[in-house]
């Protein structure tokens, strides 16, 4: 799971709360009413099929020593994404990649799609020098800043590129914000805040109130700047608004980048994109004769303009590593009976970090929970669907990414290179990170909300007896962390959900101790590997209650809208309009 747990002090502090509209129609067919109401009968799968016995034997498989931690641009990525293949291929699913050569080959099949990536392993400059009317400022690198490109350059540089302070650098124009407007930034370097504006204001009618919109994630700054032509872009880190330390922006930029390769080698990217800490940008503020808090409140406006920084300018550098390689993503499909050319994804992201430096003990990091629950969820579904009497109506397709723990890359990449056209993907039905902690009550929904497909959980959900619960920390941008969001990005309604806030033993207080507990000791390290003791109950339920969901979007003719207000919903409209 690409860094996206909650501080462990936020997890015991949790209030939780309990807290529908109609499907989409295609041209072709007639309104619908509710999920819950209008949802076609399907025949319930064998019970067997999804249990936590077939849990356990496709998450011991995923996670053993011998998959090596599942890295890719490894050997362990060689085993894992093998061994899912040969799992489909033994299910009787069809390869999801077809080829049409022009040459005598004719048509070939696979079940890997290959995802083209480049590690960027970045040494940016000690310092970068500040110059402006009056005393010059040096910022340390990892201690006031750190910086990276997406550039694939063996050197990248901003000489005297004027200063700018860009508010939250979003530019929305369904909430009447333009942090841009006015200012041409071509050449110049962007200073922008964390998050989004509603995130620090009381109106909760400001964009999404607290819960963060894909405006205050840090790609999207990236995104936007570079679209302004900007040379660089530097985020104010403030550990509240980010919801993550100082720490985890320094482990992530040190680290090498994995980055989708592009035609254009990253041309079109930012020359320089990085992290300020607050103590260093309030310097930076006060050398252009501007005060911090003041800017902040300014930001934080209706009505803000950008403004030049008091004439100051930026220098720095960073030298890169460049290692060009081809990962997989691994996909097979069932094909639907009456419309195989409609397409329901179930997704789950295979890779994790490998084998670390020599420790006492065991230096491989297995990934049981993170992401072993999703891809033994995955595999149980896909069991589930060919078991079953009455095969689905649409095509279901299994996708196993690569390189979510760099940054949503094997997904974003299908989503760019889609196997089965997006304007004909119903659904993407994401699983990551399910708790190994028994049978829960809620079903909470990251991202609530934002689309007709929490209908269809809903009902699903009250089969199980249990009740659906919003994100409990809308502010950290959970939507925007895992495989699903790739999808949601281009417009195809997505659904990220699992039990994990009230355990049906335990309460809520004794999950949240179990949670803390992954958080703190076993969450993106070697120990997060398989438990005998675990009960894998919880993930079977969750796993059942998504095949559910599946059934019955493979039994309809209509397609799930994204609700009004949600920022993809333009995206949908463009790729299904006309079709």
């Amino acid at each position: 799971m690409l860094s996206r747990l909650l501080p462990a002090s936020l997890l015991l502090g949790m209030v939780l709360t309990n807290c529908q509209t109609r499907p989409a129609t295609t041209a072709a067919s007639a309104p619908a009413a509710t999920a819950e109401t209008t949802a076609a009968p399907v025949a319930a799968a064998p019970a067997e099929a999804i249990s936590a016995a077939s849990i356990s034997k496709y998450l011991q498989a995923v996670s053993s020593d011998e998959m090596l931690g599942r890295k890719p641009f490894t050997e362990g990525e060689t085993r894992s994404t093998q061994y899912l293949a040969d799992e489909f291929k033994r299910l009787g699913l069809q390869p999801g990649i077809r080829t049409v050569h022009l040459d005598y080959r004719g048509v070939t099949t696979s079940y890997f799609q290959p995802v083209p990536l480049v590690e960027i392993t970045g040494t940016p400059s000690a310092t970068l020098q500040i110059k402006g009317k009056g005393q010059p400022l040096r910022f340390e690198y990892k201690t006031d800043f750190v910086a990276f490109t997406q550039r694939e350059q063996p050197e990248v540089k901003v000489t005297n590129s004027p200063l700018v302070f860009a508010g939250y650098g979003v530019v929305a124009p369904e909430y009447g914000w333009n942090d841009y407007a006015g200012l041409d930034v071509k050449g110049k370097t962007v200073v922008v805040l964390v998050n989004d504006p509603g995130n620090a204001s009381q109106d909760s009618t400001l964009f999404k109130g607290r819960a963060m919109t894909y405006y205050g994630r840090w790609t999207y700054k990236y995104e936007e700047a570079a679209r302004h032509r900007a040379a660089g872009v530097l985020i104010v880190h403030d550990t509240k608004p980010a919801a993550y330390p100082w720490s985890v922006v320094l482990s992530g930029a040190i680290s090498p980048k994995l980055r989708a390769q592009t035609e254009n080698k990253g041309a079109d990217k930012c020359v320089l994109e990085g992290w300020l800490t607050l103590e260093a940008a309030k310097k930076l503020f006060q050398a252009a004769g501007q005060n911090y808090e003041q800017l902040y409140a300014a930001a934080n406006t209706r009505g803000f303009r950008p403004r030049l920084l008091g004439g100051l300018t930026i220098t720095g550098s960073i030298q890169n590593k460049l290692l060009r390689k081809t990962s997989r993503n691994v996909l097979a499909v069932l094909p639907g009976t009456t419309r195989p050319n409609e397409y329901i994804i179930y997704s789950a992201h295979w890779d994790h970090f490998g084998v670390g430096k020599a420790i006492a003990g065991d230096s491989i990091y297995n990934g049981a929970v993170d992401d072993g629950t999703g891809l033994a969820s995955l595999l149980s579904i896909a069991e589930a669907f060919q078991q079953a009497k009455e095969k689905p109506e649409r095509s279901i397709v299994f996708l196993a990414v690569t390189s979510e723990e760099q940054g949503l890359l094997g997904s974003a990449y299908y989503a760019q290179h889609p196997a089965f056209p997006l304007h004909k993907t119903v659904a993407d039905l994401n699983m990551d990170m399910l708790w190994p902690y028994g049978p829960m009550k809620d079903l909470t929904v990251i991202g609530y909300g934002q689309s007709e497909l929490e209908d269809y959980a809903r009902a699903a959900a009250k089969e199980q007896d249990r009740y659906l619960l919003p994100d409990q920390t809308p502010e950290t941008g959970m939507f925007y962390r895992s495989d699903h969001f790739s999808f949601a990005h281009v417009g195809v309604p997505s659904l990220y959900a699992s039990g994990g806030f009230e355990s049906r033993t335990g309460g809520k207080p004794a999950i949240a101790q179990q949670r803390q507990n992954y958080t703190t000791n076993m969450y993106h390290k070697p120990a997060d590997q398989f438990d005998p003791s675990w009960d894998l109950t919880g993930i079977a339920q969750d796993a059942q209650l998504y095949f559910r969901v599946g059934q019955r979007l493979a039994a309809e003719t209509t397609f799930p809208k994204w609700r009004a207000g949600s920022e993809f919903k333009e995206a949908r409209e463009k790729s299904m309009g006309g079709k």
